[in-house]
């Protein structure tokens, strides 16, 4: 790789033992396997394949954004067969989430340590493991835990593995070429988040546990790829922060436990606040310690870099929005258009496009004019997207609303490679892997806040709506009231078109009027879709404070400092 980063695509031999030798910024060189000294742009005698680079970390990361979402699709047939209780069905989906928010900002420190290829490979392995596990779950009393503990772990190794594949993008791509391969690499895998619920469908109508084994061909590609792409060998010898590691892992931990179990514990539980309060305490103790410390687990002046900030700030509402949109809209295919998994995948589709375009187009953006055009445009759409979205529920009809499916999909897809590949190039002292873990630890929890708030607005107004529909019929108002909870828990947990079940006059009122039921759910779905154009438009006022900088040169190690050009809009 020579200083502008242009490569070539064949690379020259091997060199040293371990096939890759490494030379660091100040001519010292590092040859074999364990050569994990030197910088995160070092040169190496045998270049990196870019194409196969960028392909190798998209099916590694693939994995983790597609089981964000399809586990939710099998979660009826995974509950039939094994006879998980629906709590424990929910820990089988929430497990994944929180040690995957709880562990990424030590992912992406890991990587910078030990260097972005070691951690990326080990990371797949742990996952792919993870998947075999459970979709090898016995069945029995013990499925549950089973479940549980693998999914768990399925959660750290994305932990691992994600952080430490995008640096590898953002090592073998030089800065001017950036942000059209980020734009790829954010587009297609935030797009697969929404392939989860399609291929979820597809596989579950074979057997659900194939939707843990299709990891297993992503992985080895991925692997093989790797392999085959020369990625340089990187890598700090400087010491892990573990206490920094435990109490951001246990403050991430409790406060997203807290969030995820709000709509089974009540957000008038101690045990809820317990959590989320105790969680953001340990947060503010872990923010005091790190600039205490001369190696800290996440270095806190990158937030003094405004640009850094606003686009965290962006990603963060943008986030509220992005990940939990797949389960809400997957959910309101199968209750209120009475869709199939299969057609509720193809509804997210729409989503999907608008998304994948928008992505090209905010990379070329962020390219030519910085990031604050693109993430403005993007928020600005989004916000419009989902707010004509929402107009459009109560309608029943896909037909009537994919055109705002795709204009949501859009708004997202503009902002997220931008705000992204902007605050990781202003990383301090390169330090990819730990910036990406700070970000998508915000990204991650973002999620969880917006899956716990629109989960309970969802359930307590599809409470209230099928309440008034039975009531309206005769029924008296504690059995409606207590039928519409029982159907809102129902449809939110483990979503299908079924009629309710029950011998009673309210579950016999629910079943005459299914239809009216299923525009109540649409209605309370409208206010959740409301809910997230909201979050988009307080994104849209955070756009407005980017200073317009753009980084247009490579970090110095260990200074923290960037080569910025400053201009409306981030052109010079």
């Amino acid at each position: 790789m020579n200083d502008k980063g242009d490569i070539s695509p064949g690379g020259a031999g091997d060199t040293g033992p371990g096939g890759d030798s490494t030379t660091g910024p100040g001519g010292d060189s590092t040859t074999g396997p364990g050569s994990d000294g030197g910088t995160p742009h070092q040169a190496s005698h045998q270049a990196p394949r870019q194409t196969l680079a960028l392909a190798a970390m998209l099916f590694a990361v693939s994995m983790t954004f597609i089981d964000q979402t399809i586990v939710a699709i099998a979660a009826p047939d995974i509950i039939h067969e094994l006879g998980l209780t629906a709590s424990g069905m929910q820990w089988v989906i929430n497990a994944y989430l929180l040690t995957l928010a709880a562990f990424f900002a030590l992912g992406g420190r890991l990587a910078d340590i030990f260097g972005h290829r070691r951690i990326m490979v080990i990371g797949t392995l742990v996952f792919v493991i993870s998947s075999i596990l459970c979709g090898a779950v016995p069945k029995g009393d013990f499925a549950e835990e089973w479940l549980i503990i693998f999914r768990a772990t399925q959660g750290a190794g994305a932990a691992l593995l994600f952080p430490a594949a995008l640096a590898v993008v953002i090592t073998v791509f030089p800065v001017e070429r950036r942000g059209r391969a980020l734009a790829v690499f954010f587009g297609l895998s935030g797009g697969l988040t929404a392939i989860g619920p399609i291929l979820g469908g597809a596989l579950t109508d074979w057997t659900w546990r194939a939707i843990f084994w299709i990891n297993v061909p992503v992985a080895v590609i991925a692997l093989a790829l790797a392999a085959r792409a020369h990625i340089p060998r990187t890598g700090r010898r400087e010491p892990l922060d573990v206490p920094g590691a435990v109490l951001v892992a246990a403050g991430m931990g409790l406060s997203v436990a807290g969030l995820q179990q709000a709509a089974t514990w009540g957000w008038g539980s101690g045990a809820t606040w317990g959590c989320i309060v105790g969680g953001l305490a340990i947060l503010v103790v872990f923010c005091l310690y790190q600039p205490r410390i001369p190696d800290p687990l996440v270095k806190l002046q990158v937030f003094k870099d405004r640009a850094f900030t606003v686009d965290a700030v962006v990603l963060f509402f943008a986030m509220i929005a992005f990940v939990p949109v797949f389960f809400f809209a997957s959910v309101y295919a199968q209750v209120s258009l009475s869709a199939s998994p299969n057609q509720a995948g193809l509804y997210l589709l729409y989503f999907f496009i608008g998304f994948a375009l928008a992505s090209q187009w905010g990379g070329r953006i962020l390219d030519h004019r910085g990031a604050r055009p693109a993430i403005k445009i993007g928020t600005l759409l989004g916000t419009v997207g989902f707010a004509l979205w929402a107009s459009k529920l109560t309608d029943l009809s896909m037909h009537d609303q994919w055109p705002y499916v795709a204009l949501a999909g859009a708004g997202i897809g503009f902002l997220l490679s931008p705000a992204s590949t902007d605050a990781v190039n202003r990383s301090i002292g390169a330090s990819y892997g730990e910036v990406t873990g700070v970000l998508q630890t915000l990204r991650n929890y973002a999620a969880s806040v917006g899956l716990a708030v629109f989960g309970t607005i969802l359930t307590h107004v599809t409470t209230d709506r099928v309440a008034d529909t039975l009531q309206a019929r005769g029924v008296s108002h504690n059995a409606a009231h207590t039928a519409g909870h029982t159907i809102a828990e129902s449809v939110t947990g483990a979503a299908d078109s079924r009629a309710p079940a029950g011998t009673g006059p309210a579950a016999q009122a629910a079943r005459d009027a299914i239809g009216a039921i299923r525009l109540d759910f649409a209605e309370a779905n409208r206010v959740v879709f409301y809910g997230m154009a909201g979050a988009l438009a307080v994104a849209f006022v955070c756009a407005q404070f980017h200073p317009g900088t753009r980084v247009t040169g490579e970090g110095v190690p260990g200074s923290g400092k960037k080569d910025l050009r400053t201009g409306s809009g981030g052109s010079s």
